[in-house]
């Protein structure tokens, strides 16, 4: 009988980056519907259509394919944190930090991928996903340090301890959600309980960073 999870080969893409952009591109989908457990070469090759040999060719194997969407879920911060200045935030790094994790929040509430990325760390904190998750929090670190320039938080406060604690806090929320609408009595489903959370967010950096 004939395996009906077995797809006829993918349409070859017509040069080296095409091909390696399609291959990452099914991994991602892949990764997304299986997770860690259901994800491998073989498992690329039978649900992609793509011959393994092509993947090993490109990636080397499955640490390289690792690499290769740490990489392209690293990329993913700069491609929806920077457009946040855009919005002309105000010269304090309160205004830099209060702008970047509105617009975290917003773009993982907007992707199940980094969604489950973020959940695996909690509960599946395998070498593959402590590799991706570490490349994104390097990523962001980095962004960060990129866009904050001359600006200095505000005397006596810990940065990088309150960084963390509000991306957890951002984290936990867009999880509850996107799994039950709701967290300890907060409703999190319409656009409008969003706004009421990133308000409150707003409220505590503008609170901590405020100008002396």
């Amino acid at each position: 009988m004939p395996d009906k999870t077995q797809k006829p080969p993918a349409a070859r893409p017509r040069n080296r980056d095409e091909t390696r952009a399609a291959i990452l591109a099914a991994a991602q989908s892949l990764l997304a519907q299986e997770g860690f457990s259901g994800f491998g070469v073989n498992a690329l090759a039978r649900c992609s259509g793509f011959d393994k040999q092509l993947i090993y060719r490109y990636f080397g194997g499955l640490d390289g394919l690792v690499d290769a969407l740490g990489e392209t879920l690293a990329g993913w911060v700069s491609t929806h944190l920077v457009p946040a200045l855009d919005q002309n935030p105000g010269p304090g790094y309160g205004d830099l930090l209060e702008a970047v994790l509105i617009a975290y929040l917003d773009a993982l509430r907007g992707d199940s991928l980094m969604q489950k990325l973020v959940a695996w760390e909690l509960s599946d904190p395998s070498p593959q996903v402590r590799r991706l998750s570490d490349q994104r929090a390097r990523a962001m670190g980095e962004l960060v340090a990129r866009l904050r320039g001359e600006r200095q938080p505000a005397p006596g406060v810990d940065a990088p301890a309150l960084n963390a604690i509000l991306i957890a806090a951002i984290q936990h929320l867009v999880l509850a959600g996107a799994s039950s609408g709701r967290f300890t009595g907060m409703a999190l489903a319409s656009d409008d309980d969003w706004d009421r959370a990133k308000a409150m967010l707003s409220r505590i950096i503008r609170a901590l960073h405020a100008p002396s």
